[in-house]
């Protein structure tokens, strides 16, 4: 084992050595069962849908006008097991997480496969997801000639996953394919054999055992905080060649990270396993970085140390691995996170909110600064962009000995990394490196006020605003636009006031609105489609009263509202593959309401769901064709909802404007040259008391 050196953590200081020894095995056990406690109470990994639905009305305007209800209960949630140290990092929706297959055959007493030697199954190591590892000791050679004693056997690490497992639908398990790329490099182990016994896929590797975890071994002692600076350093040595080889992990967490057995070469030597979430961030065949995509109801990793991303479904990069990296390093510096103890089926989401609000001074103020700095570095990466893992690594040559032979973890890939591409090693500030732009913090944890506008180019048009409005002024301000020929194409609710655009050019030849005090008043509505209108415009209100607007001359041949305490992404889903486009959206305090249509001219649509205005979603989708044409928020969460028209408009120029009130100096675009048509959306943000959450309100 290398030389743990005590010190203090979280301002304790150095305890006495002899007390040390003498306590060392009561308090460990004591942490192991505290730690055990913890991870299964807080620690989840897998990949799940999240949907938080836990009461949900959908109506539905149908062919012929029939009503048809549906009232679901739709939840959404991260499923709450503890992942093992050799999990394979997924679990199947359809089994209660760490219960046994009692369906499935028993492990075999002896493993032999294809050209293998004989090994017989001893002690459980873990279970996963998808398959169970145990420690598998040789007792045959692979030929006559090549004896080997029980005795002296070597031993292995042998995974076994049933061929019925979610993970094995289509053949051998995905993690085969991920070791046969990187298996052996730097940092993972070594597949020996893999093939299929009876009823069982079986893969033997290198033996990393977890009594030689990282995890386990603060449980057990103080780590100082050179180790963990080592660590730091070596990991990023590891993720970098893990990377070059066009995979992400997909789940780093402390738990993963393994050192060689004591009494080795590799006793120093750290190890990043379970491969079962990795993935490729780079296509193998054009060399080009995967393409951006968010699926709100997709999650993988690890609860307690998975990027801001990866809780919101969006598609895993390197910079996932960084920041669930970064997460570790505090834990094991603090022994804590901010966002544990959360419990209950939407865990996932309160811990991803914490996340947002907590920046990178708050999580290290009681680490040492070049931690902080790796922390801010790592969470404001560009989904593409490439990291620079040197520089990264050079945070951290301020805290560990300048003598690498006697670091308590081995840093060689770290040293052959800097080596390689040519960096002076020394101490180096984020904010003092001179060959790049100085970066716009997009995780600053600070609280803020906007309304947001956005503006299509199209041919100038007449068009008129209100803002401010109380509920008893609007029937007059919007009599008086129906009398010059305006009708209503945006509303939005601020502080319990209205905002509204009308203007000339929606189309419309009638119009009617209701002002309820409930949240989309479902019989007025039912009424209003019996009579051909469709619903145009909705705006909700904190105090859960909400504006429907609804019109004739519009395209919709049907439509469809839900409302649910949650952002409804799997509704949302199911309803795209039936036909339907979302065309409103709007929230009252924390309920959604979501409206859906057919004959939307829509061809394409995606969601972008954040904690803060999503500015690099937004730029990528805009990138690939799509334009806002919906999005709305509560004050936690926002949503954008993105389009591709059927028919090309002959200019796609689409602009966002963030103002700090409403904006009455920009509302109106008189053939200024830039943009000819005028406001098409409009909404307010309120960034509330905790830091990084808000509330806004959208029209159409």
């Amino acid at each position: 084992m290398p030389v743990l050196r005590s010190g203090a953590r979280r301002g304790r200081a150095n305890p006495n050595p002899n007390a040390l020894t003498q306590t060392r095995n009561q308090r460990g056990a004591a942490r192991n069962r505290r730690g055990a406690a913890a991870v299964a109470a807080d620690d989840t990994a897998g990949v799940n849908g999240e949907d938080l639905n836990l009461k949900a009305e959908e109506i539905v305007l149908l062919e012929g006008g029939e009503e048809n209800n549906e009232n679901d209960f739709d939840e959404e949630g991260v499923g709450e097991r503890k992942m093992n140290d050799f999990d394979s990092g997924a679990k199947s929706a359809d089994k209660v997480p760490g219960a046994e297959d009692e369906s499935a055959a028993p492990i075999p007493e002896k493993v032999q496969i294809v050209n293998s030697p004989v090994y017989k199954i001893e002690r459980k190591l873990g279970k996963g997801g998808f398959g169970q590892v145990y420690v598998g000791r040789r007792i045959s050679a692979t030929n006559a000639s090549d004896r080997i004693s029980a005795s002296s056997a070597i031993e292995v690490a042998i995974k076994f996953e049933h061929r019925s497992s979610k993970g094995c639908n289509y053949g051998p398990p995905y993690e085969w394919q991920v070791y046969n790329t990187l298996g052996g490099i730097h940092g993972v182990p070594r597949v020996h054999y893999k093939g299929r016994q009876g009823d069982y896929y079986v893969m033997v590797t290198d033996n990393k055992r977890p009594g030689y975890g990282i995890f386990h071994i603060m449980f057990i002692y103080i780590m100082s905080t050179e180790m963990v600076a080592c660590i730091a350093i070596e990991a990023i040595s590891i993720l970098e060649k893990m990377h070059s080889k066009g995979y992400v992990h997909g789940d780093v967490k402390p738990e993963n990270f393994l050192l060689g057995p004591h009494g080795t070469p590799e006793e120093k030597k750290l190890f990043l396993v379970d491969l079962g979430l990795a993935t490729k961030w780079k296509d193998s065949s054009t060399g080009q970085h995967v393409e951006y995509d968010q699926r709100p109801d997709v999650f993988r990793g690890t609860v307690r140390y998975a990027s801001v991303h990866a809780h919101l479904g969006r598609t895993g990069s390197r910079r996932d691995d960084l920041e669930s990296l970064a997460y570790t390093l505090v834990f094991l510096l603090r022994g804590r996170l901010p966002w544990q103890g959360y419990q209950g089926e939407n865990k996932g989401f309160l811990v991803c909110k914490k996340k947002m609000a907590t920046s990178p001074e708050a999580l290290c103020c009681f680490c040492p600064t070049p931690f902080r700095h790796f922390v801010e570095y790592v969470v404001n990466l560009k989904f593409d962009e490439e990291p620079n893992y040197a520089k990264c690594i050079s945070l951290f040559d301020g805290i560990v000995g300048p003598n690498p032979d006697i670091r308590p973890i081995n840093t060689d890939g770290a040293q052959k990394l800097i080596y390689q591409v040519g960096q002076k090693r020394g101490r180096l500030m984020m904010e003092e490196d001179d060959d790049e732009q100085p970066k716009k913090k997009v995780r600053m944890g600070m609280p803020a006020t906007q309304w947001i506008s956005v503006y299509n180019a199209r041919r100038p048009m007449k068009q008129r605003y209100h803002y401010n409005v109380a509920d008893n002024r609007l029937a007059q301000h919007i009599e008086k636009g129906n009398e010059d020929g305006l009708y209503i194409s945006c509303v939005a609710s601020c502080a319990n006031l209205w905002a509204l655009i009308m203007d000339a050019g929606t189309g419309f030849n009638a119009q009617v609105y209701e002002l309820s005090p409930n949240f989309l008043h479902k019989e007025w509505i039912m009424e209003q489609w019996e009579k051909n209108y469709y619903i145009s415009a909705l705006a909700g209100a904190n105090n859960g009263s909400s504006l429907v607007v609804m019109s004739k001359g519009t395209q919709y041949a049907q439509q469809s509202y839900k409302v649910s305490d949650s952002f409804p992404f799997k509704w949302i889903n199911k309803k795209w593959r039936e036909g339907f486009y979302v065309t409103s959206m709007a929230t009252a305090g924390t309920r959604w309401g979501v409206v859906m249509s057919r004959n939307a001219g829509f061809s394409d649509q995606v969601v972008e769901l954040d904690f803060l205005y999503p500015s690099e979603g937004i730029h990528r989708r805009w990138d690939n064709g799509y334009r806002i044409t919906a999005t709305a928020a509560t004050w936690d969460q926002a949503a954008f909802v993105l389009s591709v028209p059927r028919r090309k408009p002959s200019d796609e120029t689409q602009e966002t404007l963030r103002t700090s009130a409403f904006p009455s100096q920009h509302v109106k675009f008189p053939g200024d040259g830039q943009i000819g048509g005028g406001i098409v959306a409009l909404w307010s943000t309120e960034f509330g008391i905790s830091p990084g959450v808000m509330m806004f309100s959208f029209c159409p």
